[in-house]
């Protein structure tokens, strides 16, 4: 990245440097210099691949969030602003997941809303018995459960959204049926 206020980028690199120095070492004004200097960086790049203001600001908002204890991961072996770029874009990856996943949770929820009209009223009070405990459950119990019973996908498919193995949604969704026959 080249900032036209110190001429070239060894400059730039080289006030990097300086910047990150103090900062590793306590210095929040540096910090806050050095994230002066590369806010609209980050935005941008999160803005490229996200394609979206307010999903580019939630991003940009998680980077700094996260640079005060991921600047002491950055070696020096790459410029500042690839460190930054990468950094950035494992936040945009973040977001992606975690919008797929609330997204396919809330499909998943939409059909079975549609799909547990059973005719019976018995059966009705089971079935809702049945999802008010699934959503009961613990947060990746839950997830294995209405991505593989409720979404209809497999455990492979399911585990890329988790962002897990296979074998460990197959965990999880051993101990909540586990934790559902004690429930019910």
């Amino acid at each position: 990245m080249r900032d036209s206020r110190s001429g070239t980028d060894s400059d730039a690199a080289g006030r990097d440097r300086a910047l990150l120095a103090r900062a590793r070492a306590g210095d929040a004004a540096a910090f806050e210099a050095l994230l002066a200097l590369h806010y609209r960086y980050i935005f941008r790049v999160a803005y490229r691949w996200l394609g979206h203001e307010s999903d580019a600001e939630d991003v940009t908002q998680s980077v700094c969030m996260r640079l005060p204890e991921a600047i002491h991961s950055f070696d020096g072996r790459a410029a500042f602003t690839s460190w930054l770029y990468r950094v950035t874009l494992n936040a945009v990856r973040d977001l992606q997941r975690r919008r797929q996943r609330q997204g396919r949770l809330a499909d998943a929820v939409a059909v079975l809303a549609e799909d547990s009209l059973p005719p019976e009223q018995e059966d009705a009070l089971h079935i809702a018995d049945l999802w008010r405990a699934v959503r009961a459950l613990p947060e990746k119990q839950r997830d294995a459960v209405m991505l593989v019973h409720a979404e209809g996908l497999s455990q492979a498919e399911a585990a890329r959204i988790m962002g897990c193995k296979e074998v460990t949604v197959a965990w999880h969704i051993h101990k909540a049926r586990k934790t559902l026959r004690e429930v019910l």
